[in-house]
């Protein structure tokens, strides 16, 4: 029945496009010849001058405006910074594709000389469909990562693990160019050089036509672009000053790195090439206390030490395109990475003992020496190809296959304090896990009709992921290390998903809508087997299930619109959340997940307005997200020193909240940015048959002032902060950081050099510092509070051949960073 109503569907979209006839053609910039991205194209009626329809052009600076009636129109094409053109009335025949040609708009000289004084312009850009930033808006992320980047978009938020959530969700997809990935969000932008990054769009009610993981949406990541034709080349460096905070680490901190963007263009072929190194590490320690309680017995274990990451990060990327006419259009890519982060945890415990009726236990100091080295290397290949129809339809497809090595050892040892050289348990666990998955889409866009433009597609994601998770405790008598088989296992998960669309949306005069549906059905197959051969277990879990989308858009006035959109989605857990079998983190702490753990499906609706005047914009957003199958963190004692961490079904969430975002100019040389993000967060459910019910107010901004002293200098402030949140068993504290750029530039901008205060505290803050609290009543209660380095001072140099705009797209890992 269900395809039935598809097919019906496709027939009527097909055959509802006759009478009417559709114009196209291209803008670009008189100057440089290049092409205009974003220029607006408005249509009106030649007798009355009504506005009958308008659009925008893309990245090749191309417009197609569809579905219009036989008459008379003329065109407006317009871009912020250039001089408005206007195409004559022409008469539009029955049928006919009118083709107005190339269109050139030189720079508007009073805007020009605007820009010449201030050194700035409007960086974000706040449609219906999307939020778009340009990177160079945020300069304390110059040198580091695409984390640094996203960090300041309104409604992301960055905790003290360094994980990014948006209105409140960790879950998100994260596209390059346009390509859909489904691997970790976190580890992906750890690789990405914040340096090659040109502008980050954010969908928060992605349509069908886009992949349904996702629980906030999708994060699309555009790369530096170089000329149209001829050569584009970036090269940064970057190198830390010694730290000025003692955290008495065994080691000092190194910072430095360097990376390069090229891209040339010649003719039918576009080449595009980068490669980064980069040495990230963070100097930190770790409070911590916890009891547990066992009968009548609460044993105490209050701790302290170093709690440091060194961490290495190398890729590079490669992409060759081919375009022999405008019909068609190929491009191969590989991406290759590597990621060494070596988490250092030396933790004193001290005056640990029981407390019991009648008495206690006398204290017992003991040294834990923990490391933990996580590595992921990455090899990529993709290939894809566009078909143009004269019709103006569209083929296309993509074909993406991924191997990838994860694993990585921890090494964890229990000594005697103050004598070291007493060994209580010495233990070693490592994990090797390679991956292989393979993404196939097919896509088609028909020719534009009277009912709007319909998309359909296939996609087929297949993905298989092996585990060898080997956990050793050295024989103190016999000096041999031994298997410890409840630690240690064998996972196998295989997973299918089919999945199609249809997507049909429609531009009106002051009306504009899309709905779609994408239909999935996916099986999991998760074989689990122990070291002894005892268990032996297939855990299967499949689901055909509808995902539906909508949208509607009022432009109520040139400078004002109002929007409603719909989405639902999915999150799907990696094997490291589903493997039941411990893994130890530290001497109090294990970890694993559940083989039966289910998806979380999440609904999400907003409402909001979006207002600009002058150089300056605003948008609103209210929204409510239901996320049914919440996956959270939780603890469970082992025994009465040792809590045994989960990830688990928890239940359901509900978020209610408001966001907003503006970008002003305050004076002629300053600009103001600010993003924020307010909800009221719940949890019920149950884990454990015990019953979860939290709910608190949460609230996070991120906001940053520009000061242009002269053409040459600049200086920003950038504060990111994160309010107090709670957790299915506890809570998070705050966390914050601000930070202090100064820039200068030589050679015509071509030269520029950026001096970062990161993480500005002096002593007199408690900057990038957070306190993770969980307890159980009449179990346990933890709290920790996690110190990280501060007043780190960064220096920045970059030098760009030829400036104007170039077409890098770099294929990036869609399965393996997600298990990273």
């Amino acid at each position: 029945m269900r395809f039935t109503f598809f097919t019906i569907c496709f027939l009527v979209f097909t055959f509802s496009s006759f009478g009417q006839g559709q114009i196209f053609g291209k803008l670009t910039d008189r100057t440089s010849g290049d092409p205009l991205e974003f220029a607006s194209v408005a249509v009106f009626r030649t007798g009355d001058s009504t506005l009958v329809t308008g659009g925008i052009t893309d990245v090749d600076g191309r417009y197609l405006i569809p579905s219009l009636d036989p008459g008379g129109y003329y065109v407006h094409l317009s871009f912020l910074g250039f001089s408005t053109q206007t195409i004559p009335s022409f008469e539009l025949s029955k049928n006919q594709k009118l083709d107005l040609g190339e269109t050139q708009l030189s720079p508007d000289a009073q805007t020009l000389q605007a820009v010449d004084v201030n050194g700035q312009r409007i960086t974000a850009d706040f449609k219906p469909e999307k939020q778009s930033f340009s990177a160079e808006s945020f300069e304390v992320a110059q040198g580091g990562t695409g984390t640094d980047v996203l960090r300041n978009l309104p409604g992301v938020a960055i905790n003290g693990e360094g994980t990014l959530s948006i209105r409140g969700n960790i879950g998100f997809v994260v596209m390059i160019n346009g390509r859909p990935t489904q691997g970790d969000p976190m580890t992906l932008l750890g690789q990405l050089p914040a340096n090659s990054i040109e502008k980050v769009e954010w969908l928060s009610a992605p349509s069908a036509q886009y992949d349904s993981e996702g629980k906030a949406g999708i994060i699309n990541i555009t790369t530096k672009k170089g000329a149209a034709d001829g050569l584009f080349l970036q090269i940064n460096a970057k190198i830390g000053l010694p730290s000025i905070e003692n955290y008495d680490n065994a080691q000092p901190q190194q910072r430095y790195g360097g990376d390069f963007n090229l891209n040339y263009v010649k003719g039918d072929w576009d080449l595009s090439l980068g490669a980064s190194y980069q040495r990230n590490d963070i100097a930190g320690k770790r409070v911590g206390s916890v009891y547990t309680i066992d009968g009548d017995t609460t044993t105490y274990f209050p701790s302290e030490g170093e709690r440091s990451i060194n961490e290495t990060n190398y890729s590079g990327r490669f992409t060759l395109g081919y375009n022999p006419n405008a019909q068609n259009s190929f491009s191969l890519g590989f991406y290759g990475g590597v990621r060494d982060k070596l988490r250092t945890a030396d933790i004193l415990y001290y005056d640990n003992h029981e407390e019991y009726p009648g008495g206690e236990t006398p204290p017992f100091q003991y040294f834990n020496a923990n490391d933990q080295n996580r590595r992921g290397d990455f090899l990529i290949g993709s290939l894809d190809y566009v078909h143009t129809f004269a019709s103006e339809s569209k083929l296309s497809t993509s074909l993406l296959y991924e191997y990838t090595m994860l694993g990585g050892p921890t090494v964890n040892r229990n000594l005697g304090y103050p004598d070291l050289s007493i060994v209580y348990q010495d233990e070693y666990n490592t994990n090797d896990n390679p991956l292989n998955g393979i993404r196939w889409n097919l896509d088609y866009t028909f020719k534009p009709s009277r009912w709007g433009t319909l998309q359909t597609g296939y996609q087929f994601r297949y993905l298989n992921h092996v585990g060898d998770f080997l956990y050793e405790r050295k024989n103190n008598e016999t000096g041999d290390f031994e298997i410890v088989p409840e630690f240690s296992s064998d996972v196998d998960l295989h997973r299918v998903i089919h999945s199609g669309y249809l997507q049909l949306d429609k531009k009106m005069e002051k009306w504009s809508y899309g709905a779609g549906v994408r239909l999935e059905a996916m099986n999991r197959d998760f074989r689990l087997q122990d070291k002894t051969g005892q268990l032996d277990t297939t855990y299967l879990y499949d689901y055909v299930r509808p995902f539906f989308s909508a949208s509607l858009t009022y432009q109520a006035k040139d400078d004002l619109q109002y929007k409603l959109n719909f989405t639902q989605r999915v999150e799907r857990e990696t094997t490291f959340k589903m493997n039941p079998f411990p893994e130890r983190e530290h001497s109090e702490t294990l970890e694993q997940g559940d083989p039966e753990v289910l998806p979380e499906f999440v609904n999400t609706l907003e409402a909001g307005l979006i207002k600009t005047w002058k150089d300056n914009s605003l948008y609103a957003t209210a929204y409510y997200t239901r996320i049914e199958n919440l996956v959270n963190r939780v603890n469970t004692v082992y025994n009465d020193t040792i809590l045994n961490r989960i990830y688990s079904n928890v239940g359901t969430s509900h978020s209610t909240g408001i966001e907003l975002g503006t970008e002003t100019f305050l004076t002629e040389n300053w600009k103001f940015y600010l993003g924020g993000n307010g909800y009221y967060y719940q949890i019920r459910g149950e884990f454990d048959d015990r019953p979860v019910d939290q709910s608190a107010w949460v609230y996070s901004f991120n906001f940053n002032t520009t000061v242009t002293f002269a053409k040459v200098w600049s200086s920003q402030f950038t504060l990111n902060y994160l309010s107090q949140r709670v957790t299915a068993q506890g809570e998070d504290s705050r966390f914050y950081l601000p930070s202090l750029t100064v820039k200068r530039s030589w050679l015509d901008g071509r030269l520029t050099a950026l001096f970062t205060w990161q993480n500005i505290d002096m002593g007199l803050l408690k900057t990038n510092e957070q306190r993770i609290t969980t307890y159980r009543p009449g179990e346990f209660y933890t709290t920790t509070n996690y110190i990280q380095e501060v007043d780190m001072l960064l220096l920045n140099l970059s030098y760009t051949l030829n400036r104007s705009k170039n077409r890098t797209k770099f294929v990036k890992s869609e399965f393996g960073e997600k298990e990273f």
